[in-house]
């Protein structure tokens, strides 16, 4: 967790684990494995790879999960600085000679 990185999480595989937010993410990993079981009953947030809830919830989860405004924030941000680059963008293309002639 950014704003507390000792701040205590509770596991989702064990509810008796509490483990500080900076070392959860390898915690996650460790009781994965030894909680197969429990794993294959949870499903991952696509927005904060932390977040697991039960497979029935995601969709709730999505819907509510605040980790949603910050990724579509940073889509945006990216999107509108594509845009400004369009349209700073300067063209080197040039016409071709004409070879025609009309006199």
């Amino acid at each position: 967790d950014v704003l507390d990185p000792e701040r205590l999480i509770q596991c989702p595989y064990n509810k008796h684990h509490r483990i500080r937010a900076s070392r959860f993410p390898y915690h996650l990993v460790k009781c994965r494995k030894s909680y197969p079981e429990v794993a294959k009953e949870l499903a991952t947030c696509p927005f904060n790879a932390r977040h697991l809830v039960p497979r029935a919830d995601l969709s709730d989860h999505i819907m509510k999960c605040n980790d949603k405004g910050i990724l579509e924030q940073d889509v945006v941000n990216q999107s509108f600085g594509f845009q400004r680059e369009q349209m700073n963008a300067v063209s080197t293309w040039q016409a071709p000679p004409c070879e025609e002639d009309w006199e």
